[in-house]
């Protein structure tokens, strides 16, 4: 399995603007290959931004990979800019191979 995550740092006072924003987007991963589930998570408050991450499980890294390059991915993503005024910088990307222990 492979887990893909974006940490976003939202602007104190926009979280429900960043939620909502979550709430309301068709991700499009329904039919995708590979696709098991997605979460999203809220993590702590900072003096500036409150953390927030993207946290979806894949079968293989291969089958997120291709979604990537997929287009349900880029319709997933449009417009994904104009939201911009509530995030702290850009979303940092972080990708892990699950161990089987």
């Amino acid at each position: 399995m492979y887990i893909a995550m974006n940490r976003f740092k939202i602007i104190i006072g926009r979280e429900k603007d960043f939620e909502k924003i979550w709430k309301n987007r068709e991700t499009h991963l329904d039919d995708v290959t590979g696709f098991i589930e997605f979460h999203l998570v809220k993590g702590k408050t900072e003096e500036t931004y409150t953390l927030y991450a993207s946290h979806s499980t894949w079968k293989s890294q291969n089958d997120f990979s291709n979604w990537t390059k997929s287009k349900e991915f880029r319709q997933a993503h449009k417009g994904a800019g104009k939201h911009s005024d509530i995030y702290l910088g850009h979303p940092v990307f972080e990708g892990f191979e699950v161990i089987t222990l």
